[in-house]
């Protein structure tokens, strides 16, 4: 028994040793393998990004902790000069109504700030995003007479800075500013409107930062793809001057200004067009008879009521601005020739009711005097040669006739007969051709007022010759 125990302790002994030298060798030759990998790995990297170094980092590099950026740079000496440049980026929109325009830009500032300098071997500038803009000193520039702006932000902010080795400092942002731009609409649509985006620093005035374009007129650039649908970019350009302030003395102040000029295609279609239209559709009714009332009075009315309309849009769209706009003109003129055109109806209607009842109290009075009937002259010849209003027409007509007296009637007994039993019913004195042709120079201003078919035929030819005159003088 003491054999047989003594051989299995031996044996156990060599099974145990012999299983960690297999162990071993296993974790040796999986350790030389990692060593290979590890090796070749780093033989293949570049090398290391300095800017992760705890010694190189940013705030380090420019030594932002160890200055006072609250103070702008050379603080206590002369003015920093910051230089400025734009580039248009777009012109969305141009508003009448608000008076106002919204403009898409990227705006760059230009200064140099010794405390960001920094050493470097390249000479190569180090660009950053908006995050190192709230740590450093940046201008206050803003935009004068601005309504609205902002800063886009999508994805990020819309902002970048870049810093040279000697500390001249590059700061670009993209701004959308809506602004307040004086427009005169005397001459509306026929206008062109000059505006003006305007830069200023809000707290340094001209002794402390002087603002200015850095490259003169070229610091303006625009894209030549700009339109506007109802306006003509003629041009752009730049130009400075110093602002005052009663409380806190002198500004630079920084201009960029445009002209638009309107296009005036969009307002022809669509107002001097149908303003036309209307007028020389109320000219129809004077080749109308005067005796259509409704036909007249409808077409006048009508023509009314769309020129109101049309002067109603025009102004919908418009300030209401307290002098009068050359489209103004135009369309109250038109609405006082359609006006004109149905008090001219009412006119021609009025005087024809008079020579109606006129002419009905003569043939009353004649039938009351029992007038008999004249010698195959027709009716409405005899009442016109009684009123005296012949022509010499008229008198030609009776050259074949002859004065007969009247066939006296039979007397009877329940009627008393006149003595003179013979009347003349129509007396004319051809003694003088003279006499005949003064007095048809004294009845003719008479004779257009009684006769309603010469009014209307001299607004024929009245009314379009004046509304071609006004155009005229309108357009030129």
């Amino acid at each position: 028994m003491p054999y047989l125990s003594g051989a299995a302790v031996l044996l156990l002994c060599l099974v145990v040793s012999g299983e960690c030298w297999k162990h071993g060798h296993r974790v040796r030759r999986w350790t030389g393998t990692a060593e290979t990998q590890k090796h070749s790995t780093s033989v293949a990297k570049k090398p290391p990004d300095v800017t992760k170094s705890r010694k190189t980092k940013t705030e380090h590099l420019l030594k932002v902790d160890d200055h006072d950026f609250t103070m702008r740079p050379a603080f206590g000496g002369p003015a920093i000069p910051v230089g400025v440049d734009v580039q248009v980026e777009s012109l969305d929109s141009i508003s009448e109504v608000d008076m106002d325009f919204t403009m898409t830009l990227y705006l760059r500032h230009y200064w140099k700030d010794e405390r960001l300098s920094f050493s470097s071997s390249t000479n190569k500038s180090m660009t950053f995003d908006g995050r190192l803009v709230k740590k450093i000193w940046v201008p206050d520039v803003f935009f004068v007479h601005s309504k609205r702006s902002f800063i886009h932000d999508t994805t990020t902010d819309n902002i970048m800075l870049r810093v040279f080795p000697d500390g001249h400092v590059l700061y670009s942002l993209r701004v959308t500013v809506t602004a307040a731009c004086n427009m005169d609409f005397s001459r509306f649509p026929l206008d062109s409107q000059t505006c003006s985006l305007e830069l200023e620093s809000y707290a340094y005035t001209d002794e402390d930062l002087m603002l200015y374009w850095k490259s003169g007129d070229e610091s303006l650039s625009t894209d030549d793809r700009i339109s506007l649908s109802q306006f003509l970019i003629q041009k752009f350009h730049t130009t400075s001057r110093l602002a005052f302030y009663s409380s806190t003395g002198w500004y630079n102040r920084l201009y960029i200004n445009f002209t638009l000029r309107r296009h005036i295609f969009f307002f022809l279609l669509q107002t001097y067009f149908p303003a036309t239209l209307m007028v020389m559709l109320s000219w129809v009714s004077f080749w109308i008879d005067r005796r259509a009332v409704p036909a007249r009075v409808s077409l006048g009315i009508t023509t009314v009521l769309t020129m109101s309309t049309i002067i109603t849009g025009v102004n919908a769209s418009m300030p209401r601005v307290s002098y009068i706009k050359a489209v103004d003109i135009y369309l109250w003129v038109s609405f006082v020739f359609v006006f004109l055109s149905v008090l001219e109806y009412a006119a021609v209607n009025y005087l024809s009711t008079v020579q109606d009842r006129r002419e009905r109290k003569m043939r009353e009075r004649a039938r009351s005097q029992s007038l008999p009937c004249t010698c195959s002259i027709s009716h409405t010849r005899t009442m016109t040669m009684m009123d005296g209003t012949y022509s010499e027409a008229d008198t030609n007509s009776l050259a074949g006739y002859t004065e007969e007296p009247m066939v006296q009637e039979e007397p009877d007994e329940k009627h008393h007969v006149p003595e003179k039993s013979e009347h003349m019913v129509v007396h004319l004195s051809m003694s003088s051709e003279s006499a005949g042709i003064k007095k048809r120079k004294s009845l003719r201003a008479l004779s257009i007022i009684q006769n309603t078919h010469a009014i209307d035929k001299y607004s024929r030819m009245i009314f379009p010759g004046s509304y071609i005159f006004f155009n005229l003088i309108y357009w030129a």
